[in-house]
């Protein structure tokens, strides 16, 4: 009888002479082998046994994952043995009071030396510092992203156009079967995509009407010239400006110099044009659907 990971076992087993195992998972071990590439050269496939093998072996370098906030951590403990408050290594190092919690625990409490007042304009410097951390992020990953886009193809607008008309065009209801196209949206992003797609259809720009909806309260007359500007189409190109009636007991958001409103952009004689774009909307989702889809490049 043999004992084998806590446990014994009659007869024989590959992993019977632990001791030899050991020897050769430990050499391994220092050789810079991670726990991976033991397993495979010794053929132990238990992760107790493999674990009880290199026990005491610290990992080679090349396995730890590598930490951004490594650095971040070490000054916030250099810090907080200053005797440094969160707040105060907040507005230095910019990270969350969470994070440096975490990091500083097991450091001695600092003895408060300072009043509620300016204890309270600290915290706010640091969570001051800590949005403009965030945001410098945020803007970060969008630039990176915007970079991965690069330049599109034809084919690419024209499938996203259709996703686009799709999410937030008109669309024929069985209650409502009109084809018609028309497309309403706040932001101007949006209606500069939207009409480069029109483009790549080959919509002319005489068959475009636009119409603006806003609320009293805004500068209705600003808005009218934004979405002018915007469009480039002349003034007989835009109907009638659909001003909606605020009501008192609707706390709206959407207000300030920013707010302009909803633009709908209209096709002319568009029935044909929404069939097109109903057909390739079906052909997307028939697409993506398609049971050899893992197979296509």
């Amino acid at each position: 009888m043999t004992e084998i990971s806590g446990r014994r076992v009659g007869g024989l087993s590959k992993y019977e002479d632990f001791e030899g195992l050991r020897e050769r998972a430990v050499a391994l071990r220092r050789a810079g082998f991670s726990l991976r590439q033991i397993r495979d050269e010794l053929k132990v496939h238990n992760n107790d046994l493999l674990n009880r093998l290199v026990h005491g072996e610290p990992p080679p370098e090349w396995t730890k994952r590598p930490n951004a906030k490594d650095d971040l951590r070490e000054r916030a403990r250099e810090l907080r043995l200053q005797g440094w408050t969160y707040d105060q290594i907040q507005v230095e190092l910019g990270c969350s009071k969470s994070s440096i919690s975490l990091w500083v625990r097991d450091l001695p409490k600092p003895e408060r030396r300072r009043t509620r007042e300016e204890a309270s304009a600290i915290a706010r410097r640091g969570w001051e510092a800590t949005l403009r951390r965030r945001e410098e992020e945020r803007q970060k990953t969008r630039s990176a992203a915007a970079l991965d886009v690069g330049t599109l193809t034809a084919r690419e607008l024209f499938l996203l156009g259709v996703g686009l008309y799709w999410a937030e065009g008109a669309k024929s209801k069985p209650y409502r079967p009109q084809e018609r196209v028309d497309f309403m949206n706040s932001d101007p992003d949006m209606i500069k995509v939207y009409l480069a797609w029109l483009r790549l259809l080959g919509v002319e720009p005489g068959r475009l009407r636009f119409h603006v909806h806003v609320h009293e309260t805004a500068d209705v007359r600003a808005v009218e010239e934004f979405w002018a500007e915007l469009t480039g189409a002349p003034a007989e190109a835009f109907g009638k400006t659909s001003i909606k009636k605020h009501s008192p007991k609707t706390n709206r958001k959407n207000v300030g110099t920013a707010y302009r409103g909803c633009l709908c952009v209209r096709v002319q004689q568009g029935a044909e044009l929404y069939r097109r774009i109903e057909g390739a909307w079906y052909g997307i989702v028939g697409a993506v659907t398609a049971p050899d889809l893992r197979n296509r490049t």
